[in-house]
């Protein structure tokens, strides 16, 4: 029989600490819950599936079921001399599977260290940091139909995997559970450390490894981004944009040093960060809520924020580089 919690509070289960509700409840650690769940029609009225918490923000009490998967476990389903298959629960923390790898000598993802929320997050997000997205690494997903109440798999391609999105986020967005993902990972010594960060924090050790890898990553995360434990944060607030090379040239012609990374022959994607701080708003305090000092991609609660207050932040820096540069900003946190 599952067990539904009511009016629950949802403060200690989102980074930003919004202290909302949901009038219902749910944690399971056995995905046949969701067959109960199915059976029992939950998923008839609105719900949403929480995993860290760490990529959203609350604008009101949810009035429906919040869903929040347990169910653990790593194990190695396919390996030879080259690459190993991991099948991963939804309810595990990413940075333990990172770590996991890592200690494995498992090569792919350990440029993603540090981020946090959970695996089952990580393809509807399509995670990526330094260089590197989770869509190159994962092979399959596999997830409970709401709407049949069969577990049911997609591959990589049909995944859809964008910056920052993918099928689950677009046309099954509110028809899925996430049990399982699928990642493969080389067992072949192998970096990807020509991002600038990176290369300059492994400019200080002589010898490279998994560990010395991860170990940068998350110097350079903990130097530049605030722990959510301290001061509230849902990390990236917004996506870098992806732009034509002719506005680059025209932003270029008033900002020489502005940064870019090519996407293709005909776009670049200029960094939110530094947008954000040309507009003045780096370390800016407004009411409760804030641009974080070191890393102006970052919105904070600098104790009790509303979500009001951090949308109207929000609204003011998109305005704010609409105008300056005719960038639209997209917001990266899921706003409910």
């Amino acid at each position: 029989m599952v067990s539904i919690q009511k009016n629950f509070s949802l403060k200690n289960y989102n980074t930003f600490g919004i202290n909302v509700f949901a009038s219902s409840f749910i944690e399971y650690t056995n995905i046949n819950t969701l067959n109960e769940l199915f059976i029992n029609e939950a998923f008839n009225s609105i719900f949403f599936v929480l995993g860290g918490g760490s990529n959203v923000l609350f604008t009101n009490n949810f009035n429906g079921l919040i869903i929040y998967p347990q169910n653990k476990g790593i194990e190695i389903i396919e390996e030879n001399n080259e690459t190993v298959l991991l099948r991963i629960a939804a309810g595990e923390e990413w940075d333990k599977v990172v770590e996991y790898a890592v200690n494995n000598l498992f090569y792919g993802i350990e440029n993603l260290s540090l981020i946090p929320g959970n695996i089952g997050a990580a393809p509807i997000q399509n995670i990526g940091a330094y260089g590197i997205e989770i869509k190159d690494s994962i092979k399959y997903v596999d997830f409970f139909n709401t709407i049949s109440g069969k577990i049911e798999q997609l591959n990589n391609s049909d995944c859809k995997f964008g910056y920052r999105d993918s099928i689950f986020k677009n046309e099954l967005k509110n028809k899925i559970v996430v049990t399982n993902v699928y990642i493969q990972l080389s067992k072949v010594e192998n970096y990807h450390i020509d991002y600038g960060n990176i290369k300059d924090e492994l400019k200080k050790v002589e010898v490279i490894n998994l560990k010395i890898v991860r170990d940068a990553v998350i110097n350079i995360r903990k130097n530049k981004l605030p722990d959510p434990a301290i001061i509230g944060n849902a990390g990236s607030f917004f996506k870098n944009p992806i732009i034509s090379k002719q506005l680059l040239k025209e932003i270029q012609a008033d900002f020489a040093e502005v940064p870019y990374y090519d996407i293709d022959v005909c776009q670049v994607k200029i960094p939110a960060g530094w947008l954000i701080e040309k507009c003045g708003f780096k370390g800016m305090k407004k009411g409760n809520a804030g641009v974080h000092d070191k890393q102006a991609l970052v919105l904070v609660n600098h104790g009790n924020a509303t979500s009001n207050e951090i949308l109207e932040l929000s609204d003011e820096i998109i305005a704010k580089i609409q105008n300056r540069f005719g960038i639209s900003l997209e917001t990266e946190v899921n706003i409910i």
